[in-house]
């Protein structure tokens, strides 16, 4: 009996690792569809799989015939429909980037999202227009973004540089980026009321700093005087933070799952000597 109970425990255990796997895998496949048009066609054989359940469960003999046809040619007609899909899984597969496309990807989405604001802070900075874009993190500021105006557009340097170009209806307020997406610009944001704040400062980077007081967000800021771009977090700003310092930075802020992250942080301002002016 002993004997009997150890191989039932010992085929319990293969049959949830078998299903772990297979789940595991399902997901992999479905992370690799998703956004593009196989999801679409997916959605389309499940419509036929659901004709084919109710064909059977009510007797309609007729669907039922029409299904199994379908059927008969389905794997066919799979390899054909999907062909890139597949082609695409296989080569990644061969390549060891099946398991890690999720991360390749947030790590190039954020490569591109910095890319794009550097862009556009090095125009603004080089040409003395003011400017303050913030990045939201974990706190959520959805306050802020329905005090502006809403965009929802994929963030490009075009954009930004249209956006807080002087005289535009946009221009004087802040511009809100959630992941890869510009949520909303000419947002409100609350001013920092820290009396220690240099008097130098003016009003894009004190709000700066009082988002960063009430939130998690990262705000990056270009000075309309002298075209000094500073960098706000914690409460604490970087006044005229070089380009190379400036990407490692929020970099390190941005990406996704990183581990190194608070000593990083800490050995960062103990450098720039965090300051509040």
């Amino acid at each position: 009996m002993a004997f009997l109970k150890e191989l039932t425990i010992q085929g319990s255990i293969k049959e949830i690792i078998d299903i772990l796997i297979v789940s595991y895998v399902i997901y992999k496949l479905l992370l690799l569809l998703r956004g593009t048009r196989a999801i679409q066609l997916l959605k389309g054989i499940f419509v036929v799989v659901l004709a084919w359940v109710l064909s059977i469960a009510f007797n309609l003999n007729t669907l039922q015939w029409m299904m199994s046809q379908a059927f008969n040619f389905g794997v066919l007609a799979v390899i054909i429909i999907f062909q890139p899909e597949l082609r695409r899984a296989l080569e990644q597969l061969g390549r060891g980037k099946l398991f890690t496309r999720q991360t390749n990807e947030e790590d190039q989405d954020v490569n591109r999202r910095i890319g794009e604001v550097m862009k556009t802070v090095g125009i603004l900075s080089r040409r003395k227009i003011g400017a303050l874009i913030v990045f939201e993190r974990e706190t959520g500021l959805t306050d802020y973004i329905e005090s502006g105006i809403r965009i929802g557009a994929e963030i490009s340097s075009e954009l930004l540089v249209n956006i807080f170009i002087p005289n535009t209806p946009l221009h004087d307020g802040a511009v809100i980026i959630r992941k890869g997406t510009l949520m909303a610009a000419g947002c409100y944001l609350p001013l920092s009321e820290n009396p220690f704040i240099s008097k130098e400062l003016g009003t894009r980077h004190r709000a700066a700093i009082g988002m960063s007081e009430v939130s998690d967000a990262i705000s990056v800021v270009v000075s309309e005087e002298t075209g000094q771009v500073s960098l706000a977090i914690n409460g604490l700003v970087v006044r005229d933070i070089k380009e190379e310092s400036l990407i490692s930075k929020l970099y390190d802020e941005l990406k996704p799952k990183s581990k190194a992250k608070a000593k990083q942080k800490n050995s960062f301002w103990k450098w720039k000597g965090g300051q509040h002016g």
